[in-house]
């Protein structure tokens, strides 16, 4: 078993790190309420109403009915944005809503040292948390996202501040568990979560790390043993270990890898054996832009599906979706394909083919789209308003094939193809190329 530089640090400064926990004040809360974790000798069970409630899981709040018809109990949310109709359409659609209270980050230290704003921050949560604490459809709290929970003592004021919302939604609202996410499993961060918050469930925002949980679970299980949930997990993201074009731009797998990558990450690496392990949440149910429309989303602005939302639902009732999405092989342009570095001369005369495989009769349309490329971060973040699609010049258009006129600015682009059927499902690709400005 290899243990990194990093994790050997980390055990090395666990003695030293102890005697300050021990110096803490924080007291241990357990709730029980309408939904509470119960322990029974290290096996946690999560209850809504009297009954056990594993979570089946989805982060969105669109296309609900198609959440509950795949087997779906439960749907994730970042913020409080239009909550009382999203609490309205999943209390009709019987799902239970993990609401998200967004807070700033840790980072900010110049507003944690600013009383008047940490409390402006806490009214502000107090009162939202009051008005909506009787819903029926609430299953629990998530105070934040994805944020850092350092040991440096600089951070003290953070961890006062978030504290007190915790302790707060503890005291109003005990009916409701207060969990918060991390990035993968990280044990620092872990350590400091079970020592300096009384946070109910750790929740980790999992994705190709998935792979090393049940690994990370076991090697850590001597610090923490608590409850928690995997509140994201999905696709491989463009992210640094991802395949991509010399120009860095990420290539993007078709819908029908995608739908396979959600079947083997869920059957190899989800834990779900794990008698602390209390549900998970995919993402994302909707259409959402994050480098591209179609990366992460389970469906397209109409509301149509991809074969992942077949997946999911198989997965958890087991059984198999009569019909599903067309089945894309890959995608070429010029013969070639995106990890060929595509080079086009500016209003170059360029062909495009889809290739399945196999033929598919119930195909009803098919739709091609050229989009810049989207690098645009924001603090380290994505962009999440997709860029305006480039007129496409189409010379002609045969079932899976077109040829077209490339933009005439020179920059990056994609070209993206959609595929409709009959049953509602849409398949989709894009490849990724460069276009060269003539030489004047």
């Amino acid at each position: 078993m290899s243990i990194s530089i990093k994790e050997i640090r980390f055990i090395l400064l666990v003695p030293l790190i102890l005697l300050f926990a021990n110096c803490s004040t924080k007291t241990s809360h357990k709730q029980k309420g309408n939904v509470f974790i119960e322990n029974t000798n290290g096996n946690y069970s999560l209850y809504k109403n009297g009954k056990k409630f594993v979570i089946k899981g989805a982060g969105g709040y669109s296309n609900l009915e198609t959440l509950r018809e795949a087997g779906g109990n439960t749907i994730r949310i970042w913020d409080t944005t239009n909550l009382t109709a999203i609490l309205q359409n999943a209390k009709q659609n019987n799902l239970s809503v993990i609401v998200g209270i967004p807070i700033f980050e840790s980072e900010h230290l110049f507003y944690y040292n600013d009383p008047i704003k940490t409390e402006q921050q806490f009214q502000t949560v107090k009162t939202f948390v009051n008005k909506f604490k009787n819903d029926p459809s609430i299953l629990m709290w998530c105070v934040g996202n994805e944020l850092y929970f350092p040991f440096s003592l600089s951070y003290k004021k953070f961890y006062k501040a978030f504290n007190r919302i915790v302790d707060m939604i503890h005291e109003d609202d005990p009916n409701h568990p207060v969990t918060t996410t991390m990035v993968n499993f990280q044990p620092s961060q872990i350590f400091n979560l079970k020592f300096k918050t009384d946070i109910d469930i750790i929740s980790f925002n999992i994705f190709s790390r998935i792979s090393f949980l049940r690994r990370d679970l076991k090697r850590y299980s001597w610090l923490w043993n608590g409850p928690y949930l995997i509140a994201e997990w999905g696709t491989n993201g463009p992210w640094v270990d991802e395949p991509k074009t010399a120009w860095e731009a990420y290539i993007e797998p078709s819908s029908t890898k995608k739908a396979a990558i959600y079947k083997a990450m869920y059957q190899k690496f989800m834990p779900v054996e794990d008698p602390r392990f209390l549900g998970s949440c995919i993402f994302y149910w909707g259409q959402k832009q994050e480098r591209t429309h179609t990366w992460f989303s389970l469906f397209d602005e109409y509301g149509n599906k991809t074969e992942a939302v077949s997946t999911v639902k198989q997965l958890w009732l087991g059984n198999k979706t009569l019909h599903t999405s067309v089945q894309i092989d890959k995608i070429q342009l010029n013969q070639k394909e995106a990890k060929d570095n595509i080079l086009l001369n500016s209003s170059e005369i360029a062909n495009a083919q889809v290739f399945l495989t196999k033929p598919d009769s119930n195909i009803t349309k098919i739709n091609w789209e050229i989009y810049p490329e989207d690098w645009h971060e924001k603090n380290g973040k994505s962009n999440t308003i997709r860029p305006d699609a480039i007129e496409l010049k189409i010379i002609r258009s045969e079932a899976l094939k077109i040829q077209f006129i490339a933009p005439e600015k020179e920059g990056p682009y994609r070209l993206f193809a959609f595929i409709y059927n009959k049953y509602g499902f849409v398949s989709t690709c894009n490849i990724p190329f460069y276009v060269i400005q003539k030489k004047q």
